[in-house]
């Protein structure tokens, strides 16, 4: 018997493998040292950093794959996984340096795997990371043969000096946020059992009141916030970002207040994206659940001092929303 027999095919493998050199490369500047089929990348960090400090994150893209594998769309959770992990560090300062992807299947093909690592590579570019390595692992016994998972490992750093860790917040502080493109990476088992079991839609269907197809919003790309934060940063201190992923903003906002602190938002300084009260309406859903499981359009918060916060307020930009305060209390998130 051979490999090929029990399901696993060397040489396709590593044909697929050797197909997505090309985009991998395309993400490395003079800091990447190894070479492509390396046991192990390297990366020389910039001597000019002052007290690096080095920030890591792993993260996937949940049940939003079940959706890709649907459409027969790979690219859009590439973008996903990355600008989610980018994120995800920024929350404490840092940036990027490099990301390592893990893709698993029944079977790996050079459609699904080309499209994912494509979408990965350009996510890698826009955001200044380089992909300096991955695993791409065959197991037909188990994954079927369409089914495949998602992860990634992202490196960043910054500089100890200038570290985000929310220790400055008092009360009195703005809090804004940066708006979200929809659902992002979280709630789609959820979100999945609303569109497909409760309503019965299909993906190629044109929803009104989302004013695109179910495919299309559930595809949308989760958005990194890199560099709105980074000219945030040149304007105003920033004292503290929440990236909201899995929990909403219930979970994911207390975990960067100090203890005698709690987040007051208010609802109608927002604008979110139609596809959270269209789910709420169909499905019924409690509205604590919704702030709970979804980002309800705030994809990053960000806290800023009183007087920093007149000088956003007065400022036309449309990509920041003022919509609370710090106030006295035991690291909550509370709205009204």
């Amino acid at each position: 018997m051979k490999y090929k027999d029990a399901g696993v095919n060397i040489e396709h493998g590593k044909r697929v493998k050797d197909s997505l050199l090309t985009h991998v490369k395309a993400t490395w500047g003079k800091h990447v040292l190894s070479e492509a089929g390396a046991f192990g990348g390297l990366f020389e960090v910039d001597p000019e950093i002052s007290s690096p400090v080095l920030v890591s994150s792993i993260d996937g893209v949940g049940t939003k794959l079940i959706v890709a594998q649907m459409a027969g769309r790979y690219d859009t959770v590439g973008h996903d996984l990355v600008n989610h992990c980018v994120n995800d560090i920024l929350v404490q300062g840092a940036r990027p340096l490099f990301f390592l992807d893990y893709i698993a299947a029944g079977a790996v093909t050079e459609e699904m795997a080309g499209s994912v690592v494509r979408g990965i590579a350009e996510a890698c570019k826009a955001n200044g990371c380089a992909l300096i390595g991955g695993e791409t692992a065959e197991m037909p016994d188990l994954y079927r043969k369409n089914d495949f998972d998602l992860a990634g490992c992202i490196v960043g750093v910054v500089s100890k000096d200038a570290i985000i860790d929310g220790s400055a917040i008092v009360p009195g502080d703005r809090v804004f946020a940066l708006p979200s493109s929809g659902l992002h990476t979280n709630g789609y088992s959820l979100a999945r059992k609303v569109f497909f079991d409760e309503l019965g839609f299909e993906l190629s269907q044109f929803v009104d009141e989302l004013g695109c197809t179910v495919a299309e919003e559930l595809l949308k790309v989760h958005v990194s916030y890199l560099q709105a934060v980074k000219e945030l940063g040149e304007r105003v201190t920033v004292k503290g970002l929440a990236h909201i992923t899995g929990g909403g903003m219930v979970d994911n906002i207390p975990r960067i207040l100090p203890a005698n602190c709690d987040a007051h938002i208010e609802r109608d300084r927002r604008s979110a994206p139609p596809v959270f009260e269209f789910m709420q309406k169909k499905a019924a859903i409690p509205e604590k659940e919704m702030y709970q499981v979804f980002n309800m359009g705030l994809g990053m918060i960000v806290i800023v001092g009183e007087d920093d916060a007149a000088g956003l307020r007065n400022e036309t930009d449309p990509d920041l929303i003022h919509v609370g305060e710090i106030v006295a209390g035991k690291r909550t998130f509370i709205f009204s």
